[in-house]
């Protein structure tokens, strides 16, 4: 069933006495009752479907067209993470799926760069700094991650801290690194990352906060959107400054050919104040207000 992308659910029951039902109130470290730990009779074990929505294989896609590699970073088990993973277009044939426990002990967690060490007193911000050194969080082995990082598509069973650690070393590495989160747990690689999405339906308070973008509706695309509006406006700045400059590079060009040749300005000042006028309004509306369009998705994209 996992490897068909479904979550399991077993269920099960036991006859109980009086003596069990004051049994039930022994648990385990981790909350469960003891008693609920054998001598049960299995009635059966369900799959659990919860099925992408339409437009996440395409938004994919996408992704990697404008070269941009989408990790899945889940709780899941392993193998109905990747099952899913697979069907999604973001894990292929060579792509590799870790649990988080199997990641940390791999890339040796967070230590802090100075002090090799997971828990230090170095200062986290510059406020407390003074005269010591900031923390800069790294990973244990940096060797290990990079060779783990190029096949690693799917990280499954994980912790918050898998999280930091993936967005950390990412950044070390000099990727541009966006994540996407909607539990409060999440706040802290959000944060860490370049851009952090939030998801406005689900995400909570705390997360919509830290985050820089929240997506009001909750959809994995609408971060296609986000790149491509992102790349727009910055194309739209580029063009303004090009246009600005080529117009004031003319306008003082003719001023200084003017003095040289005729000893006066070829423009007036009521002409220079027309020409700023239409260089500040009309030009910043026509060129600074275009649209996006699909070709922003379309590599190279050069910044």
């Amino acid at each position: 069933m996992a490897g068909q992308g479904l979550r399991t659910l077993g269920i099960a029951f036991k006859d109980l006495t009086e003596d069990d039902m004051e049994k039930l109130k022994e648990v385990d470290k981790n909350g469960i009752p003891v008693l609920e730990k054998k001598g049960l009779n299995l009635i059966g074990i369900f799959g659990i479907y919860d099925p992408p929505r339409n437009e996440v294989p395409d938004a994919i896609q996408a992704c990697k067209k404008t070269q941009i590699k989408v990790r899945m970073v889940t709780g899941d088990n392993h193998i109905t993470a990747f099952a899913i993973a697979r069907s999604i277009g973001i894990a292929n044939d060579n792509s590799i799926a870790m649990i988080g426990e199997e990641f940390r002990k791999e890339v040796g967690g967070i230590v802090c760069d100075e002090c090799k060490t997971e828990l230090c007193d170095c200062p986290r911000n510059s406020k407390n700094a003074g005269d010591r050194k900031v923390r800069n969080d790294v990973v244990g082995n940096f060797e290990n991650f990079k060779k783990v990082i190029g096949h690693l598509d799917v990280l499954a069973r994980s912790q918050p801290e898998d999280k930091y650690t993936l967005v950390t070393e990412l950044k070390q590495m000099g990727s541009v690194v966006a994540i996407a989160g909607d539990g409060a747990k999440d706040a802290l690689a959000l944060k860490k990352a370049n851009i952090g999405f939030a998801m406005g339906i689900a995400g909570t308070e705390l997360i919509q906060e830290v985050a820089d973008i929240i997506l009001l509706d909750s959809n994995f695309s609408s971060i296609v959107k986000a790149v491509k509006w992102g790349r727009s406006v910055y194309d739209n700045i580029q063009r303004f400054i090009k246009f600005q400059l080529t117009v004031n590079v003319v306008v003082i060009t003719c001023a200084i050919v003017g003095a040289l040749t005729i000893k006066q300005s070829p423009l007036t000042a009521s002409q220079l104040l027309w020409v700023n006028l239409i260089m500040d309004t009309l030009a910043s509306l026509a060129l600074a207000t275009e649209t996006p369009t699909d070709d922003f998705l379309n590599p190279p994209y050069l910044t």
